[in-house]
């Protein structure tokens, strides 16, 4: 399969591209595209064969279920039942925008979608170019990061060919996206609406529409428990999101001694003769005499540190870096959602120091 790459410089520009894009998905195949959060692979999610795809292209296990993207609220009522009104709520303030929300799936969405659960994951993106290709398409759009399975996600469409070339039927480039890093999930079929993937929507947020306590499930944090189990959630697997290299976070509420810490640890592995590489952020770049260092981003901004985490992964890569450490990030807010995908990259490995 020649993959065929389509840059998108203005809506208005390019409809011919657009139409051929979603003619793509209604035919059952796969095509990348941008979204605020990271590139997603699309492929019509009511169409098992063509979501079966995904998972092939992906190498991605097919317990890991598919998240729906839509273009109108109202479809959320073709693919799902019992819809309470917390979660109409949640939906109407937070949508379109990078909130995915659970809910018990109607007869239409195939298991083949969703895992084999009887819940489907919906999300309205807040991408131009994605909410026109959805409604180009007249589909709804299962769509996974667009990245091999476990691999950094790609927040460019260069980062999507580097895993995808041949294997998908076109990339649409809209550019590098935004925040960086996978959309909230909040299950919404339990009395407690339940957190199942921190994202940029935090729990005080959704607290703040809903009126009570939301909890975050004990997994996102720690890799007690989720060996053996299904994901009831994109990206609740062990490990994910993960580089090449060996990542070790390095954690500390003393900034200095983080700093020595990582600069200690670099030392003894490159005194070994491998390459090492360190992830530092804007504040501390300049303490780090040796390695391969990487900014990425500014601690003032912690949407900086989510839009820089996955490219500085696979530049690691791509300079053949052995082992990584990182700086921790402190826990509170959007700083979880972070910190997730850090640990879930690094295989829960982290030193407090």
């Amino acid at each position: 399969m020649k993959t065929k790459i389509v840059k998108l410089e203005q809506l208005e520009h390019n409809e011919n591209e657009l139409k051929e894009a979603g003619q793509i998905l209604r035919d059952g195949g796969l095509v990348a595209f941008p979204t605020e959060t990271v590139y997603g692979l699309g492929a019509d999610g009511l169409n098992s064969e063509a979501s079966a795809k995904i998972y092939s292209a992906k190498g991605r296990p097919s317990d890991n279920p598919l998240i729906l993207h839509i273009a109108d609220i109202k479809t959320v009522d073709v693919l799902a039942k019992d819809v309470s009104k917390e979660a109409r709520k949640v939906m109407e303030v937070f949508w379109p925008g990078p909130l995915t929300v659970i809910l018990n799936k109607k007869e239409v969405v195939p298991y083949g979608t969703t895992g084999g659960l009887d819940t489907v994951a919906i999300r309205m993106p807040s991408h131009p170019v994605a909410r026109e290709l959805i409604k180009v398409a007249g589909v709804a759009v299962a769509a996974p990061s667009a990245n091999t399975s476990g691999r950094p996600s790609p927040t460019t469409a260069q980062h999507v060919l580097q895993d995808m070339d041949g294997r998908i039927d076109m990339i649409v480039d809209g550019g590098k996206v935004g925040i960086g890093i996978e959309s909230t999930i909040v299950d919404m079929t339990g009395e407690i609406p339940m957190i199942l993937r921190p994202g940029y929507i935090t729990k005080p947020m959704l607290e703040q529409v809903i009126g009570k306590e939301v909890r975050i499930d004990p997994a996102i944090l720690s890799k007690e428990g989720m060996d053996g189990i299904r994901p009831k959630a994109p990206g609740m697997k062990y490990k994910h999101y993960a580089p090449k290299g060996e990542l070790t976070i390095v954690s500390s509420h003393n900034m200095d001694n983080m700093v020595q810490t990582i600069n200690k640890l670099a030392k003894e592995k490159l005194d070994a003769g491998y390459v090492v590489g360190i992830i530092a952020t804007e504040e501390t770049k300049d303490q780090y005499p040796n390695g391969v260092v990487k900014e990425i981003g500014s601690r003032k901004d912690q949407v900086s540190i989510s839009a820089g985490l996955y490219s500085v992964l696979r530049d690691f890569d791509d300079a053949g870096v052995e082992f990584i450490y990182s700086e921790g990030f402190e826990q509170d807010d959007f700083g979880q959602a972070i910190m997730n995908r850090l640990l879930k990259a690094a295989g829960y490995e982290m030193i407090r120091v």
